[in-house]
């Protein structure tokens, strides 16, 4: 009797389910290999994206985990807040990845200290301390578990965002983030609860990229994508305009 494949063909709801785990969450467990016995290792980090939705982690230098990537840069990210309920029936994935770690004084590093801290503004206090340093997981392939009975696995091309806007996003993504949070309050909060489903309060816009934006409230963080990914940068206005307009409907 053959066997069913449990892994199902991956399609777009797959592929939006695995971006909004990796753009939504504020900490995952990251797995490393043991420079001294070879075996896995586990410690809890917590996690923001890149402009392309790469994970970006702030490390010590002191931590078990820093020297396992200096000795290989082999990692895998588990992201997905377990919830209510029995925790095996919320989504979660896996990202099998190799950490980089980035030089101080690089637009790397500046573009991933922005988008960290607009992510863990608490990590101020510690982000320019001379043994802590940011790394990129540039993702390799992924493991998505959807639920019970919804298994995919997704090539790199499925969870990074290659889009020609990426290079002028970075260039105007923290004028647009501070202009909407300072004289468009509402309209951020309405992106969040009307959107997104979030809980009443003062949201704050903390990413905007090509496939959609992010906005949090303390610990909760929501996701909104755009109708279709935006192809320039020039786009980026008209298209928050329309959606706080629809939100506003709403």
């Amino acid at each position: 009797m053959a066997k069913t494949d449990p892994i199902l063909e991956t399609n777009a709801e797959a592929i939006r389910l695995a971006k909004t785990l990796l753009r939504t969450a504020r900490f995952g467990a990251l797995a490393t290999l043991d420079p001294a016995d070879g075996a896995p290792q586990v410690t809890r980090v917590a996690v923001a994206t890149g402009m392309d939705g790469a994970p970006l982690i702030l490390v010590s230098a002191l931590s078990a985990h820093t020297r396992a990537l200096e000795a290989d840069p082999r990692c895998s990210l588990l992201v997905g807040e377990p919830g209510k309920g029995d925790p095996l029936a919320h989504p979660r994935l896996t990202l099998k990845a190799r950490a980089d770690k980035l030089a101080r004084d690089t637009d790397e590093h500046a573009h991933a200290k922005r988008r960290y801290l607009n992510r863990h503004p608490k990590a101020r206090l510690y982000a320019d301390f001379a043994d802590f340093a940011f790394h990129r997981l540039s993702p390799e392939g992924a493991a998505l578990n959807g639920g019970f009975a919804r298994a995919y696995r997704l090539d790199r091309a499925d969870v990074v965002t290659t889009s020609p806007a990426n290079e002028a996003l970075v260039e105007m993504e923290q004028g647009a983030l501070d202009h909407m949070n300072a004289d468009h309050a509402d309209a951020v909060k309405n992106y969040a609860v009307a959107l997104a489903g979030g809980t009443p309060g003062k949201w704050s816009l903390t990413g905007i990229d090509a496939d959609g934006i992010d906005l949090a409230r303390g610990d909760e963080v929501r996701r909104v994508f755009f109708d279709a990914p935006l192809e320039e940068a020039a786009q980026m206005r008209p298209v928050l305009v329309a959606m706080a307009k629809r939100a506003r409907g709403a």
